[in-house]
């Protein structure tokens, strides 16, 4: 599913990155060529990127920083062996004790059923213990369990509070959850340059939705100032993983370029490099 951005969007009439300064004339023609593209343009649909952003959730195996010696390490190992019934009965006394690892891995367990009946009102307790005490997986993984209702009543007020939470010390998932939330005005007013700017962070991180959706910003001068250049750069960087809206759009953009302002996009997307926060 798609959302359409509507021709009647505000058009602020930003100069075109590297080109000349406009006169009356080449705004207007601007505005004419900036509403074309976003009739032609899509944004995709909010809950799907959400959804795929779900998918990517880690596995206590990767995300245990910090962990203790000894039965967490060997709860781990289980847990890669799949022994899902020595990782509980290992990792269950510490999280019981207070250990916010020990305590998201249990809320992973529950999440998918490893070991014990799926429960994400169990998955909803141990990760709002492990949030509480600023573990930053499980405030994400309790954000998204919140935006789905899953567990916990739906309550997207809620889930922005734990995705923001998550998104200030660096979850690109929870920055980019962040930003569709402004963007679409749901739990807070609609503010696309608030919007954007998450957008960036997850995307300067690698976050291929983020990077799609700062691209169309660019496109369509919602949130930042309308740029080709950097439009094609940001799809550029998620059509190379094979993001299907990306390449689509990204082809749509080249659209209403000139061959030096591609080749210009191109070389800024082969000299990118991911700026990871944590």
């Amino acid at each position: 599913m798609v959302v359409r951005l509507c021709s009647q969007e505000a058009v602020d009439g930003e100069p075109l990155a590297g080109g000349p300064r406009q006169t009356s004339r080449h705004r207007r023609d601007g505005a004419r060529a900036a509403t074309i593209a976003r009739r032609q343009l899509r944004f995709p649909m909010p809950i799907v990127r959400i959804l795929l952003v779900l998918l990517a959730l880690a596995s206590p195996l990767s995300m245990a920083g910090g962990a203790v010696a000894g039965p967490f390490e060997d709860a781990q190992a289980a847990h890669g062996r799949r022994d899902y019934a020595t990782a509980l009965r290992l990792w269950r006394p510490l999280a019981d004790q207070g250990n916010a690892e020990a305590q998201y891995a249990l809320g992973f367990m529950y999440d998918g059923g490893q070991g014990v009946p799926k429960n994400y009102a169990r998955a909803a307790k141990w990760w709002r213990l492990a949030a509480d005490q600023g573990h930053t997986f499980a405030q994400y993984n309790l954000g998204t369990l919140y935006d789905n209702g899953n567990g916990v009543p739906q309550n997207k007020a809620e889930a922005l509070k734990w995705y923001h939470l998550a998104a200030e010390r660096g979850n690109d998932g929870a920055q980019f959850n962040v930003g569709v939330l402004h963007f679409a005005g749901v739990a807070v007013s609609e503010n696309r340059i608030e919007a954007a700017k998450w957008f960036r962070r997850a995307a300067d991180q690698g976050h291929i939705g983020a990077q799609v959706y700062l691209g169309l910003c660019y496109a369509t001068g919602l949130g930042v100032p309308q740029d080709n250049i950097q439009a094609y750069m940001w799809l550029s960087l998620a059509a190379a993983r094979s993001d299907q809206d990306a390449i689509s759009n990204r082809n749509r953009v080249a659209q209403q370029m000139t061959p030096a302002q591609i080749a210009e996009a191109q070389k800024l997307a082969v000299e990118w490099k991911s700026k990871p926060e944590r």
